[in-house]
């Protein structure tokens, strides 16, 4: 495995520096890896928090490899997805639901009742219940022991986007349906095409549940990400800047950046 150029202990989180992207989602898949049994030996079950987007993917190539090789199973393994697009039918190709299947969820032996994604099929005013829903899921299961999280150029994890929110409030935010901000919409146009053909709205895992995780990785790549990254690391915690409430979480965080995204740490 490509070990890291270089670690820094900051704002209580462990981050590692890799020369390359893969070096990075390589450790990030270890970490899942070495973490399911040990789960699945102490509580019956691992669960994981996913996420989506193009930064993970290498990630889930590693897991699809090493399942397929035998050296990891998910039959013991329960999967809850950051977000969700709304509103999104599962079959959409833009959706995360069709994004889990085509990177993991089709070549692993996870049973089908297991990979959770929010529904963005859900009528708009029930979307609140199937929400706290969520939430009741994953703390029925016991919580999450992995979270892999993504960062957003404007610092949003999942799509917990920057707010002028008071940071005990935004500590509590649960599961909801969003109005995704406007650099969130901008930087999705690639997926979708056009502006207008991206989605205003999300469903998203909550603050809440995200930093209840036993344990965070964080993974961030490219020179666009530096600002974010910094601000996470460095800057105040705030919910305008998301991706800094993990200071709250002191020992739980460890980031996996390359040289880019460091740039503002160096």
């Amino acid at each position: 495995m490509t070990k890291p150029i270089r670690r820094l202990e900051l704002a209580g989180a462990d981050v590692k520096v890799f020369s390359k992207p893969e070096g990075a989602c390589e450790a990030a898949a270890g970490k899942i890896i070495s973490s399911i049994p040990i789960c699945a030996m102490v509580r019956g079950q691992a669960v994981l928090g996913l996420a989506t987007g193009s930064t993970p993917e290498p990630v889930y190539a590693e897991l699809v490899k090493a399942c397929k090789s035998g050296l990891c199973s998910f039959e013991k393994v329960s999967t809850y997805n950051l977000d969700e697009y709304y509103p999104m039918g599962p079959l959409d190709p833009h959706s995360y639901r069709s994004y889990m299947h085509r990177h993991l969820f089709d070549h692993v032996d996870i049973a089908p009742n297991r990979g959770h994604v929010l529904d963005g099929t859900v009528p708009e005013h029930f979307a609140a219940e199937h929400a706290a829903l969520f939430d009741r899921w994953i703390a029925a299961d016991g919580g999450l022991d992995v979270q892999l999280l993504g960062i957003g150029r404007n610092g949003h994890i999942g799509f917990n986007e920057p707010s002028d929110l008071a940071v005990d409030k935004a500590l509590k935010l649960p599961t909801r349906l969003v109005e995704l901000h406007p650099t969130t919409i901008a930087d999705a146009v690639k997926d979708f095409g056009a502006e207008g053909l991206v989605p205003r709205h999300a469903l998203t895992m909550g603050i809440a549940p995200i930093l209840g995780a036993r344990s965070i990785v964080v993974l961030a790549f490219g020179e666009h990400k530096a600002e974010a990254v910094a601000r996470s690391l460095r800057g105040p915690v705030t919910a305008e800047v998301p991706g800094s409430l993990l200071q709250t979480v002191p020992g739980k965080v460890t980031w996996l950046i390359d040289r880019d995204a460091a740039s503002g740490l160096l």
